[in-house]
Order: C-alpha cells, then structure tokens, then sequence
C-alpha cells in the first residue's frame, strides 16, 4: 500500500541499504551462499510470513524467491498489482492492503466513512476472487477524540461493510500500533480498545492484529494476553523492541516462547516477520530473516 510504504520506508537506512538489499535479487544476484542452501526444514506448527515492506528495496519477485528459498510461502502487506507475482511463485498473500487511506484517517472519523466503505467493498470483492482472506484496516489518529467516541464510530462505520465481509469469507484485521514511538497519536494503541471494538461489532470476520513490537511498547504481558484473548487476535507481527530490528539476544522479548503460546492456543494463523534488518549487507540481512523465521518456529 502505498501510503503506508512510503512513511514506513523511510525507518530504512537510506540509499546504502536500498543498494545493499537490491543484490539479494533471485538466483542471479542473490549470494551463491543463499541461493545455493537448500529451504529450510520447518516443523509445519507456525505458519510464517514476512511484511514485504521491510524488504521493500527487493521487488516483490526477488522477495518471493528469497522467502522459497528459507521455506515458506507467504508475504504480508501486498496488494492487488503484485498478486499475480505471487501467485506465479505459489506465495500466500498473508495479509493485503490497499483499501486503507492511511495509517492516520481511519475508521474513528466519522468523514472517512463514505470513502473507506467505498474502498473497503470493492477491496473485500478482490480479496475473495483472488481467493485471499485477510485485509488489513486501522483507526486512524485520536486528534483529540475521546476513545469512546472513537469506538463508537468504528464501530458505525465498520458495520456497514462487515456483511460483505462475512459473505465474501473476508476477514478485516484492524493493527495495534504504538503511539509512544512510531505511530503518535494513533487511536487504537492498546489491546482492550481493540477487543471491545471487536465486541461491539460482533461478527467472525473482524479480528485484531496484534502486532508483538508495538504491544510491548504499549502494555507489555504478551503471553498473558494473547492467551487471554486469542480469540479475538487473527494474525500476528513479530520485531525486536527496542530498535525494531532482529529477533536476536540485543532485544528484550523471547520470541520462542511468545510463539510456543501462541501455538499452545491451537492458532492456525500467520505470524509474520516485519523487523527491519539491522546489517546493509544483503547476504545478512537474508540471513536475518532465516534466523528470525527459525526463532519463531517452535
């Protein structure tokens, strides 16, 4: 999704790592070292994927290659011109996007309603005839609102696009973002906000996306709450806090036992990698996602 690229992008390390990463390019370019290796042998308990954006300098075909290659099949935040790419590769979009506005004009204002549910139905017809499930949506910014009236309001203008949603077997993941340090103001920043809107509106086919970084930042006890409220949870993001980068020793959470509580709830969905590689070589930063996919896979 556009809008969402563009700021997010910009947590890269500039021209260097956009150089750095283009040479991790299928199986002419990639190192011989990574494209030689065999994929992964994985357990089969986590169903893995990766954010495209944070390895958005490789194209989406170079992305495809690389995440066969470590043993998985599925890419997050990927929208409807780069399915067909998919596809051809026999990776999952885990997650779509483009419906969306942006991260900031979302669903708790009352003026976005006419646009996004314009958006949002045709998005959830093109997520169906692809034979995709999730899609992706957010609050948007508080910009001074109570949170009730922000719940109030999603939940209004939520409704009126979830019967399309149910029909069409979509499922709308509204993300848990951080206002601390990344996403200021953002309304919805905090898992009970989540969970009563998903209770307000009432319907299968609306889950939260319960992103591990950002919830950390916000209101720490993982375990205890994605166990808690699994039900209510549809997919998952992964990162290391502080810095957002590998899931590696330097950081504070333990993903394996995070994911281990996670599988112990009998969750079938996916748990995506959306860390921004710390090294600008290309050989490390594939290494990276390797080594955090294989952290994860309990």
């Amino acid at each position: 999704m556009s809008s969402i690229t563009l700021s997010r992008r910009t947590l890269l390390r500039g021209a260097g790592v956009a150089g750095a990463l283009a040479a991790v390019a299928g199986n002419s370019a990639m190192s011989t070292a990574i494209a030689q290796e065999a994929p992964t042998t994985l357990k089969g308990n986590i169903n893995h994927s990766v954010a495209r954006w944070t390895f958005g300098d490789l194209s989406v075909d170079e992305l495809c290659t690389l995440v066969k290659e470590i043993g998985f099949a599925a890419i997050d935040l990927v929208g409807p011109d780069d399915w067909p790419t998919l596809q051809r590769h026999g990776v999952d979009s885990s997650m779509c996007n483009g419906a969306e506005i942006s991260l900031e004009d979302g669903w708790a204002e009352p003026d976005n309603h006419a646009e996004l549910i314009e958006r949002y139905l045709r998005y959830i017809d093109l997520v169906a005839e692809a034979g995709y499930t999730n899609l992706i949506c957010f609050s948007g910014n508080a910009r001074g609102m109570d949170p009730e009236d922000g719940l109030k309001a999603s939940a209004e203008g939520l409704k009126q696009i979830m019967g399309a949603a149910e029909e069409r077997g979509v499922v709308l993941h509204m993300e848990l973002l951080n206002s601390k340090v990344d996403h200021p103001d953002y309304l919805c920043d905090n898992s009970a906000w989540g969970i009563e809107l998903c209770a307000r509106i009432g319907s299968p086919n609306f889950k939260l996306l319960y992103d591990i970084y950002h919830m950390q930042i916000m209101e720490g006890d993982v375990i205890r709450t994605l166990t808690d409220n699994i039900d209510y949870f549809g997919h998952f993001h992964t990162a290391g806090n502080p810095g957002r980068n590998e899931l590696d020793e330097t950081q504070e959470l333990f993903y394996p036992a995070i994911c281990r509580a996670i599988l112990d709830t009998g969750f079938t969905g996916y748990v995506a990698q959306e860390f921004i590689p710390s090294s600008d070589d290309p050989d490390t930063a594939a290494e990276a996602l390797r080594a955090a996919v294989m952290t994860c896979d309990v």
